[in-house]
């Protein structure tokens, strides 16, 4: 008897936290739209962005060391036995992951209006040659195929050797769904016969509004929520072992909490880009599998 009234308090507890995210979510999403009297969210400020662009250009210097002698892998960094160790789970299907940048307990770095989230990771592909990986990265056409439902649709717009311009749709849903509209830049570089680079940024990021629906629009900078504000990607793949190590480290901007809802939904937000990151680097190794059994 009291072990079932146990789980019944454990169940009501838990719809109550349900319910309790679901309204500070619905609080996040709409509290700052635009009305006659309100001005709505701010595009990030220039303290922001330059807080954002300083960091990036940190990450910049540190990723350059890694193409001369430094360490061309996040995990070559490692001490014995955490090298050991990391690579053996790589070789039996994990994705590490690392977390970079943090000043706070969120899995963020804060900058004056917003904040900075950091995440690497990396996977082992077994059985390929590093063109096959490459074949599927550079295939945007492919990638609402290859990265679904993350990615909703995308094509490469414009192409001029290893530099290509790519349209990119974004769809996350966790208990609120948002749908961005971006454009990113991406440069490819051959470092070796077994190495390659990619440096990719969004030049443009846009929320869009009643998606899927007649009243489809891009929402104006006013109407925006500030859910992802600049986003800098890069990749590195190395061949050996009998297959490709691929890496990706993603650096995104988003607005910060609002005062009062860090406690309930700070972790909530926080978790997403690693999530993204994490079903990036599976969805890319079950592609280029999937790819080289054709």
């Amino acid at each position: 008897m009291g072990s079932g009234k146990s789980g019944q308090l454990q169940v009501v507890a838990g719809r109550r936290r349900y319910l309790l995210l679901w309204l500070a979510l619905f609080v996040l999403s709409v509290a700052d739209r635009p009305s006659e009297a309100s001005p709505g969210v701010p595009q990030p400020r220039e303290t922001t962005l330059r807080g954002f662009h300083e960091y990036v250009g940190k990450v910049e210097a540190r990723n350059q060391k890694g193409f001369g002698t430094g360490a061309f892998l996040w995990v070559d960094e490692l001490p014995e036995p955490e090298r050991a160790q990391a690579y053996e789970k790589l070789k039996q299907g994990s994705v590490e992951m690392r977390r970079l940048g943090k000043d706070d307990g969120e899995s963020a770095a804060k900058i004056p209006g917003g904040m900075i989230h950091d995440w690497e990771g990396m996977i082992f592909i077994p059985g390929v040659k590093l063109d096959q990986v490459l074949e599927v990265l550079r295939d945007y056409n492919k990638h609402s195929q290859y990265y679904a439902p993350d990615v909703e649709s995308a094509k490469i717009e414009s192409r001029d050797g290893d530099h290509f311009r790519v349209y990119m749709r974004f769809r996350r849903k966790k208990v609120v769904t948002v749908v961005l509209n971006t454009e990113q830049d991406v440069m490819y570089y051959r470092d070796s016969a077994t190495r390659e680079h990619s440096r990719s940024s969004a030049v443009r990021i846009r929320e869009v509004a009643n998606p899927g629906t007649k009243e489809e629009k891009e929402k104006s900078p006013d109407e925006e929520n500030g859910f992802l504000w600049q986003m800098e990607t890069w990749w590195r793949m190395e061949e050996r072992d009998g297959g490709v190590y691929v890496q990706n480290e993603a650096v995104t901007l988003t607005r910060d909490i609002p005062a009062g809802l860090g406690w309930l939904i700070g972790p909530f937000v926080t978790s997403i880009p690693k999530e993204t990151l994490e079903f990036t680097m599976n969805a890319t190794r079950a592609a280029v599998l999937r790819q080289g059994r054709r």
